[in-house]
């Protein structure tokens, strides 16, 4: 796949970070207990709380795109990855920005162009120079998506002009010129 945006990045790492969650947790082996589960009637359970729903475990596919996703983050500074992966587990700019340190509005930038570095990576490009600003780096992932989806456009258009297989050729009005005073003059 090589049309990586800042948008298809966080979907993957979001995905990442929830497939992450759904894991089994790690059991030590210890003691266990040999006697029989307890009978539980319905009596016993009607003052209790129910026990909490769990999402099923992920499929093998999206443990493969985890791991494929992971090493992402060892592109970026540190706090640019912290950033990104705390916002990959929902966690909201609040939390972010007390925790890093940041305002809003620099966390939200680092953001954005910690993606945009991950997508430039992802589509085989050189890494960044360090005379490319953050905002040029943005700017250009930004472009390039722009240009993809017009391309995609173009291409499911057609050339203009150009008829689809069944359907019938548009009759256009032919072109009007001059001036309005021009065209009241002819016709009085």
């Amino acid at each position: 796949m090589t049309d990586w945006t800042p948008e298809i990045v966080d979907d993957r790492l979001c995905e990442a970070a929830s497939v992450l969650r759904r894991l089994p947790s790690i059991r030590m082996q210890g003691y266990f207990s040999t006697w029989p589960r307890m009978a539980v009637e319905f009596s016993d359970l009607v003052g209790q709380a129910p026990e909490p729903m769990r999402r099923p475990p992920p499929s093998a596919a999206a443990i493969t795109r985890m791991e494929a996703a992971l090493p992402w983050l060892q592109w970026l500074e540190r706090d640019d990855a912290k950033l990104v992966w705390m916002r990959a587990e929902r966690a909201p700019w609040k939390a972010v920005c007390w925790r890093l340190g940041l305002a809003r509005s620099t966390a939200h930038r680092r953001w954005e162009y910690a993606l945009s570095v991950i997508a430039w990576r992802l589509q085989l490009q050189r890494p960044p120079s360090l005379r490319m600003g953050r905002d040029q780096l943005v700017a250009r992932v930004r472009l390039f998506g722009v240009e993809r989806d017009r391309l995609a456009d173009h291409r499911r258009q057609g050339p203009p002009g150009a008829q689809r297989p069944g359907e019938t050729p548009a009759v256009r009005a032919p072109a009007i010129t001059g001036s309005r005073n021009a065209l009241i003059s002819d016709t009085t």
